[in-house]
């Protein structure tokens, strides 16, 4: 009943546009996010695919933990194979309490080939401020591997860095804010107009016939004063504000990967009238060696004489004419028609940006 109620208050603030999305997936609430941590630690239990002799901080860390348990011996005297010197990193889910446990990725940072198999030793995870937030310890699971021996070998995906899925306990609560009576969105993208909807969504359903709660500071930044009835209930008052739906409205844009010749567009991309000629020319250079051999039983010397040849080959210019109220996506229809390449379609787009004859921002990846 709320989705109908909530899909009826979109269609009635933005009658034009029938798309709507949640508060929660356009913004966040400033001071409630994720933190980064990360720790060195050691993974064991390898099956000879770990540092080698030339890592020095691997047997100096292996012997501080032998030390800590009691086993005293000389770091330069060891060469132990089957461990691997490791970086742990993880993000710190936000309101993350003691007690939870939370994922996080382990990758080699010696001359280790191999950690399918290994087990991390027990890490500490560090935040910027320096404090431990968690601890990290388990079975590393790689998704790849290493098959062969010598020079004949054959890798799947990385076997160097692997995750630990729940591998991590919280020792310490998440750095973050909790409710308060006045509290600011963050525009996931900032945007004037989403930003204008967001607060009117705002407004209709928390502010009718009193005070407004919420206003724009700017086009990334709302700020919402929560109601004096949710001063007892804060977590309720938000969960509300998340599920509201906004139409959100953003430029369009055209995105590029010129190392894979991928594109990505939006299907009601304008183009302005356009005529455009593309065609291909290829020259080839190729030299060939041409080798003398003197006649027998006679005093001359064998020689080579490089050969050069030229061959220049120019395909017909193919014609696309597109008229008012074209899109990208019959551009790419047509230019797929006449057989054209990904990378045809890309140094196309780019030529019609460069012409103004398309609005849309192009961003190359």
């Amino acid at each position: 009943m709320r989705v109908m109620m909530m899909a009826a208050v979109c269609l009635l603030l933005f009658p034009h546009r029938t798309q709507c999305a949640r508060v929660k997936e356009l913004a966040a609430w400033e001071g409630v996010r994720e933190n980064q941590l990360f720790g060195y630690g050691l993974v064991i239990g390898l099956n000879g695919t770990g540092d080698k002799r030339q890592t020095v901080f691997s047997a100096q860390s292996l012997a501080n933990a032998l030390e800590k348990l009691g086993v005293s011996v000389n770091a330069s005297a060891i060469q132990v194979r089957n461990t691997a010197s490791v970086i742990v990193t993880g993000n710190l889910p936000a309101h993350g309490q003691p007690g939870l446990r939370m994922d996080v990725q382990v990758a080699v940072i010696g001359d280790a080939t191999n950690l399918q198999g290994g087990i991390l030793l027990m890490t500490p995870l560090k935040a910027a401020d320096g404090q431990i937030y968690a601890v990290a310890q388990g079975s590393v699971v790689t998704g790849g591997f290493v098959a062969g021996r010598g020079g004949n070998t054959q890798s799947l995906n990385h076997p160097t860095a692997g995750r630990i899925p729940n591998g991590a306990i919280i020792e310490r609560p998440a750095p973050s804010l909790a409710p308060t009576s006045l509290m600011h969105l963050q525009l996931k993208t900032p945007d004037s107009q989403t930003a204008t909807r967001i607060v009117d969504a705002i407004n209709y359903r928390f502010a009718a016939g009193g005070p407004l709660v919420a206003r724009a500071n700017n086009s990334g930044v709302i700020e919402v004063n929560m109601p004096g009835r949710y001063a007892l209930r804060p977590v309720q008052f938000v969960a509300e504000v998340e599920s509201l739906s906004v139409d959100a409205d953003g430029g369009s844009k055209i995105i590029i990967n010129e190392r894979t010749g991928t594109v990505v567009l939006g299907k009601d991309v304008q183009i302005a009238p356009v005529a455009i000629l593309h065609g291909a020319l290829s020259v080839e250079i190729q030299t060939t060696y041409d080798v003398s051999q003197p006649a027998p039983l006679s005093t001359g010397t064998t020689t080579v004489t490089p050969r050069q040849g030229v061959a220049a080959k120019e395909e017909p210019a193919k014609n696309i004419l597109l008229k008012q109220g074209a899109t990208v996506e019959e551009l790419v229809k047509a230019l797929n028609a006449i057989g054209s390449t990904p990378r045809d379609i890309i140094a196309i787009l780019q030529s019609l940006k460069s012409a103004g004859a398309l609005t849309a921002d192009l961003e190359v990846i």
